[in-house]
């Protein structure tokens, strides 16, 4: 029996699939003209302020992106525990300067004719920040899409 039942299909490990897609990312943006840097770190919070490290982006343009590479369980579940760490996303995006462009950029998962980003969407709309993007990529960065707002 598998040590870790939660270990991504075909992957080294998590962490590893995790910056595999950071990279996918960068090089999606790269091909729209937009160039990202790792661990871009910003300073965020209500009263006290605190560098936060978002997983990409750039001071110019303005630009902080997550990127979330979860897919539906196997067993064709909702991840709950991964739409938590979405959710606490929304968190540092409400609260990073204005100014920023706010993208969650997740990875393509479909099940039932509806991706994983579709249902995030329908059910935990009321928790995304106003102007804050939520994209869908394929794994290799190659093609990609805005499904809300832009």
């Amino acid at each position: 029996m598998d040590v870790n039942n939660f270990q991504r299909v075909g992957s080294i490990s998590n962490a590893h699939a995790g910056r595999e897609f950071e990279q996918a990312a960068q090089l999606f943006f790269a091909r729209q003209g937009i160039d990202l840097i790792s661990n871009f770190g910003v300073e965020v919070g209500f009263a006290k302020r605190k560098i936060r490290k978002f997983d990409l982006g750039s001071s110019d343009p303005a630009v902080v992106v997550e990127c979330k590479s979860h897919n539906w369980t196997q067993g064709g579940n909702i991840p709950s525990a991964k739409i938590t760490v979405w959710n606490e996303s929304m968190l540092y995006f409400h609260i990073a300067p204005d100014r920023y462009r706010k993208i969650l950029l997740v990875l393509r998962s479909v099940r039932s004719n509806q991706s994983l980003a579709e249902y995030y969407l329908r059910n935990y709309g009321h928790l995304i920040p106003p102007g804050v993007e939520i994209w869908e990529c394929d794994a290799t960065g190659c093609s990609g899409q805005c499904i809300s707002p832009r």
